[in-house]
């Protein structure tokens, strides 16, 4: 079995054929998929997604690109939204640099406010980082020194440092695609060395699609190239990379049932 902690089965990429998209990653081992928010106000397309299958599950959240448009929600507000029992994630948060989409200021702010929730709920926070590594070590330090909550870096691509902060703070670590993409050897020697305990794979579909892919619409059942690379990396078995990012799944977003 795989798991595939991040894809986005809400965007229009996946409207025309979704219980095709969701058939196809039962067929390729890939028993959970947790569905990704990227603005709360359009949270109930996204819990209409994990509602419709079972082996779907949600989060619920505000991406960085769009922190300015959703500084109306609060922490409160993410916290009563998920008690519902397909949500198990809040998130995606985070700093973006690389696109500036959203002013820096709302990004903190919507950040700090989903460690908050994070925090008193035990949900783990979906952490979006790039091109911001001083500052998301700063915060997530700081906010650490607050009170200890759940998180993982998705997608990583950042620096070694974040990557470590990450692991002395007790979060996680997610691989996608670019872990495949023939650049990617400084993102490979950083996946090599992290704890077996702490890493995850997923797609971040419908983007990064991994070799032999890249460059097409990425969907969950391609997670097995990503996982088989880690494993590769590792010097591990490409069954004991499934069961170990499975376990630490589950591990990590405890609300989610296995099958």
């Amino acid at each position: 079995m795989l798991v595939d902690s991040h894809c986005h089965l809400d965007f229009p990429d996946f409207e025309a054929e979704l219980d095709d998209i969701v058939r196809r990653a039962g067929e390729a081992g890939i028993d959970r998929m947790v569905t990704i928010s990227t603005r709360v106000k359009q949270f109930d397309r996204v819990r209409a997604v994990a509602e419709r299958f079972e082996s779907v599950f949600c989060s619920v959240g505000t991406h960085p690109h769009n922190a300015d448009e959703e500084l109306d929600i609060f922490s409160d507000d993410l916290v009563r939204l998920s008690d519902h029992p397909k949500v198990v994630a809040i998130g995606e948060a985070g700093l973006d640099y690389h696109y500036d989409n959203s002013p820096r200021e709302a990004q903190v702010e919507g950040l700090r406010r989903h460690i908050a929730a994070a925090r008193e709920t035990g949900l783990p926070l979906v952490i979006h980082s790039r091109d911001a590594d001083d500052d998301m070590a700063e915060i997530l330090t700081e906010e650490t020194g607050k009170g200890a909550f759940p998180a993982v870096l998705h997608c990583f691509s950042s620096g070694r440092g974040l990557a470590e902060t990450g692991i002395r703070l007790g979060h996680y670590v997610s691989f996608s695609g670019i872990l495949t993409f023939n650049r990617a050897e400084e993102l490979r020697d950083i996946a090599a060395d992290m704890p077996a305990d702490r890493i995850l794979v997923e797609t971040d579909a419908p983007y990064l699609a991994p070799t032999p892919f890249r460059g097409k619409r990425n969907e969950p059942s391609f997670v097995q190239h990503t996982a088989r690379i880690l494993a590769e990396t590792r010097n591990v078995s490409e069954a004991e990379i499934a069961e170990q990012t499975s376990e630490n799944f589950f591990r990590l977003f405890s609300k989610v049932t296995r099958p």
